[in-house]
């Protein structure tokens, strides 16, 4: 159990850490940001600020040990869909499949997470 509690959290911490570093460049509307999801990718301003804020939000919501288990799910599935959508956007506009495929790491450590948070409150049931 407490190897199971360790392994989640250093998971769960990571991978949130990753989603909020990703979204800064979006809250911020920082040059580079702007020039890849809006000049190359083609989505408005305030889609990049929305999404954004949702991942710090789900990123908030994963880490917090208060947050009822069916709302820590609804933010796995978000993740989920905005990293699935990222590499379909990327190749929607005629980049390569290969520069997509780092993207599967991380919903790989995504599903990892998910698997952990299902594993524990499995344990705790018992």
């Amino acid at each position: 159990m407490k190897r199971l509690n360790l392994t989640y959290w250093i998971v769960t911490a990571l991978f949130s850490a990753f989603m909020i570093f990703s979204s800064y460049g979006g809250l911020t509307l920082m040059p580079e940001a702007v020039a890849m999801l809006h000049d190359h990718l083609g989505y408005p301003l305030y889609f990049i600020q929305l999404i954004s804020w949702a991942k710090v939000v789900g990123a908030i919501a994963i880490l917090l040990p208060m947050v009822p288990a069916r709302v820590k799910e609804w933010a796995y599935f978000g993740f989920f869909i905005d990293l699935a959508v990222a590499m379909i956007s990327f190749i929607a506009v005629g980049d390569p499949v290969v520069g997509t495929l780092p993207m599967l790491l991380f919903i790989a450590v995504l599903v990892w997470a998910y698997w952990l948070l299902h594993k524990r409150l499995a344990t705790r049931a018992i």
